[in-house]
């Protein structure tokens, strides 16, 4: 009975980050699961010395991972092993996840030891973190100047996202951010959501934030819980290909956008969001253009 959905817009990309902390691929369809979406984040760098996740989020050490870009070679399937990657390095060249020197390569190419695993760890130590200085952002000089805490939710095993299995954004919340500050590019790709939803009714603002607690059905069949806003960390302002490096991004995130907490802390004001976290709790395929509809 669907007497309760309303038509909220369109899925207008879909993207999927094989790596952690590197550019990802645009697709027409992916699959979704409990797990997220297939294939995303399903690998990353290890720092031999360290034994520690490799994430952009520790600027200093790992900015130059966001200049990289990883694609699998084939779609990946709906259960069985993930196809082989291919990476593109800040250089232009290229290396395979099933080349015997790729962590070799991997390793000139940012000027530290480290290995490409597809395994997620179990010690919560060795996970990624979250940014947790979120509230005098608009204060900072540098990206280094934001602190980092472990983060504190778990998510489904098997991959490598920080937080939540899905990420969603609307094309309203990035035409609103850059009229608050046009001089700044705020590209879809400093915010590596897995689906961008174009509002119906050129909606305005941040739309995505009316959905929380809320339900969406996509297509006919795959069906997400969205349980908390996304807080923004120095990801947004860090150089990649073709986009500048600029504080102003999270600066005007951190000035202009709040949202309630649904589920990490219910009720609580969450400074600094843009993009809501979802699970899925019916899984299927999604493709660009299909209709997305919220249960309230």
């Amino acid at each position: 009975m669907n007497t309760d959905l309303q038509n909220v817009g369109t899925v207008h990309t879909i993207w999927r980050y094989p790596v952690k902390s590197m550019q990802g691929e645009m697709v027409d369809e992916a699959i979704i699961t409990a797990h997220g979406l297939r294939g995303d984040r399903s690998y990353a760098l290890v720092e031999v010395e360290t034994g520690h996740v490799v994430s952009a989020k520790h600027p200093r050490k790992w900015a130059q991972v966001l200049q990289c870009r990883a694609a699998y070679l084939a779609p990946p399937g709906a259960a069985g092993t993930l196809p082989p990657i291919q990476i593109t390095l800040p250089d232009g060249s290229t290396v395979t996840s099933h080349d015997p020197d790729v962590d070799r390569v991997l390793s000139a190419a940012l000027g530290r030891e480290v290995r490409l695993v597809g395994q997620s760890p179990d010690d919560p130590v060795d996970r990624p973190i979250r940014e947790a200085n979120r509230a005098p952002v608009y204060e900072i000089e540098s990206a280094e100047d934001i602190r980092l805490e472990p983060m504190g939710r778990a998510t489904p095993g098997g991959t490598f996202v920080d937080y939540a299995p899905l990420l969603l954004l609307t094309t309203a919340s990035l035409q609103w951010l850059r009229t608050i500050t046009p001089g700044s590019d705020f590209d879809v790709r400093r915010f590596r959501p897995n689906m961008v939803i174009e509002p119906r009714d050129e909606a305005a603002g941040l739309v995505e934030n009316d959905w929380l607690g809320h339900h969406l059905q996509i297509g006919e069949r795959l069906t997400l819980h969205v349980f908390d806003p996304c807080p923004r960390c120095v990801i947004t302002t860090l150089a990649q290909r073709e986009l500048a490096h600029d504080v102003q991004i999270l600066r005007t995130v951190a000035q202009h956008t709040a949202a309630q907490s649904v589920t990490e802390a219910p009720g609580q004001d969450m400074p600094a969001v843009v993009g809501v976290y979802a699970q899925a709790e019916t899984g299927g395929t999604v493709r660009s253009g299909d209709a997305v509809q919220v249960r309230r």
